[in-house]
């Protein structure tokens, strides 16, 4: 896992063509905004979660946010389990995002 601040994510996700981009945050807190082109596995779901990660295609390079980094944190360390290799955790989440938000 590498703890990246938002120009950081931001600059190596635009220019990795093999990138997706996960949100583990609960639906009330996805019902604020959620980065263009993420999908949605809320971390809070326990066996759920990592049976949902588990069958995602663990060659991709993850990018993963929370509300504040911690969430995102604890997900790339499960996915490093799950034999995740490249997983990128924004540091500061959707409270010190700047970017777009659909």
């Amino acid at each position: 896992m590498e703890e990246l601040d938002q120009e950081e994510w931001l600059s190596q996700l635009k220019n990795d063509d093999n990138a997706v981009i996960l949100d583990v945050r609960t639906d009330a807190e996805v019902a604020d905004g959620i980065i263009p082109n993420s999908i949605h596995i809320d971390l809070h779901k326990g066996q759920e979660f990592i049976a949902e990660v588990d069958a995602l295609d663990k060659s991709k390079n993850y990018y993963i946010y929370c509300r504040s980094g911690n969430r995102s944190g604890q997900a790339c360390q499960i996915m490093e389990e799950l034999g995740f290799e490249n997983t990128y955790n924004l540091l500061g989440g959707m409270l010190e995002w700047e970017g777009d938000v659909e």
